[in-house]
């Protein structure tokens, strides 16, 4: 048996590309082949499957007429009766390879395959089965992975000099360059998009007062004599101690149950040149503040060398992602799942406030907190962010 790349002819027209299932009859009768089955388009006798296309039979003793290519789109009528004009024999496909087609019928294949062709980002519909009756199993979705590009062990991403180069193309809205996304980028791409459609997002805002927090930043520094902390740190260490304080939002939403972690490890989203990493800084309720700031700085230097390991991207139970630095006030952030809420953090700005009946200037800083309503209600959400604005309001609490 082996695959043979066909197409159905019905009334003279070509109704659709099929992948035939073909036996030779023997050696001495090369030219003869028995079509098993053709992909949802019924049951053909016996075709002629010499070299390039021909007129065959359908086993009603009359012959195909040529394909028309400026025939009208054939009916649903139209596919009945079928007529196969094969192509050229093609090399029969190595198990868990990939074929090069793409099935138009039902693909067999176990829940575990395609759940890991998802992950992996296998055309299922192109693999190879070798289980029964043609299956495709977990062991031919990883085949034909393997077959693509290997992912770095110590960063999951391509060197930018064996990506794909860019494709230049014109269309009617004027040039542009098609550009290959790396393996971050498009892992990437589809945890979020599973985090938007799954995890129904919502999103509470606080304005803190951060000036105490400035002031109290500057004087750590002048008596550190290796490295600085920076705000981001220092807002590291309040959300841990925050969340020490309330575990409610340290948690993961698991169908029928929620999973209350009792570590506590944040992640801080970095962007580098292949794509946006999240570091984890674990155990951060434990450690003091100059402790994180080494640790952040040392891993964002990695992160962007690509000499970030796997494994301290993983186990995260909270996100940070700050873009203070680029000057943006206030921004919504999408939840790093299987985590349930993520702070994004914006740029402190002088604001005018009112403090003892005086008009004074005081540096205000938002954050907003995207919550998971599965895993978090608001009122709790609420709570916490409460929580974080007395110890941010109040640096000296951080590190008591």
């Amino acid at each position: 048996m082996g695959l043979k790349p066909c197409k159905v002819q019905s009334q003279g027209r070509v109704v659709s590309d099929v992948v035939a299932k073909v036996c030779r009859r023997g050696q001495q009768d090369r030219g003869h082949v028995e079509v098993v089955q053709v992909c949802g388009h019924g049951l053909v006798q016996a075709v002629s499957a010499d070299e390039g296309f021909h007129e065959v039979s359908d086993g009603t003793g009359s012959a195909a007429a040529p394909a028309d290519s400026t025939s009208a789109a054939p009916t649903p009528t139209d596919l009945a009766p079928a007529v196969v004009v094969a192509t050229a024999p093609a090399a029969a496909p190595l198990p868990g390879s990939r074929t090069g087609l793409r099935r138009t019928g039902v693909v067999k294949s176990s829940p575990l395959a395609r759940k890991i062709a998802r992950e992996l980002q296998v055309d299922i519909g192109a693999v190879v089965g070798t289980g029964p009756d043609g299956r495709i199993t977990k062991r031919d979705v990883e085949a034909a992975h393997s077959a693509e590009p290997a992912v770095s062990a110590d960063i999951a991403t391509p060197s930018p000099d064996t990506s794909v180069p860019a494709v230049h193309q014109v269309s009617s809205f004027g040039e542009y360059e098609e550009a290959a996304l790396t393996n971050i980028q498009r892992l990437s791409a589809t945890r979020l998009t599973e985090s938007m459609q799954q995890a129904p997002h919502f999103y509470v805002t606080s304005a803190i007062d951060v000036t105490d927090l400035f002031a109290f930043r500057a004087q750590i520094n002048a008596t550190l004599d290796l490295g600085k902390v920076s705000v981001n740190d220092l807002l590291v260490k309040a959300v841990a101690v925050a969340l020490r304080k309330d575990g409610s939002i340290n948690v993961s939403f698991a169908g029928d149950k929620l999973l209350r972690h009792k570590q506590i490890h944040i992640g801080v989203a970095a962007a580098t040149p292949m794509g946006l990493l999240v570091p984890v800084i674990r155990d951060a309720d434990r450690k003091s503040v100059s402790e994180i700031a080494t640790e952040s700085r040392e891993k964002a230097t990695r992160a962007r060398d690509r000499k970030l390991r796997a494994e301290e991207m993983s186990g995260g139970t909270f996100t940070i992602s700050n873009l203070g630095m680029f000057g943006i006030e206030q921004f919504t952030a999408v939840i790093n799942s299987p985590e349930s809420a993520i702070l994004a953090v914006g740029a402190a700005a002088d604001e005018l406030r009112l403090d003892n009946d005086e008009v004074v200037a005081r540096r205000i800083l938002r954050v907003t907190l995207s919550a998971d309503h599965r895993a978090i209600d608001g009122a709790v959400a609420a709570q916490f962010l409460a929580t974080l604005k007395e110890l941010v309001e109040n640096p000296l609490r951080i590190v008591a």
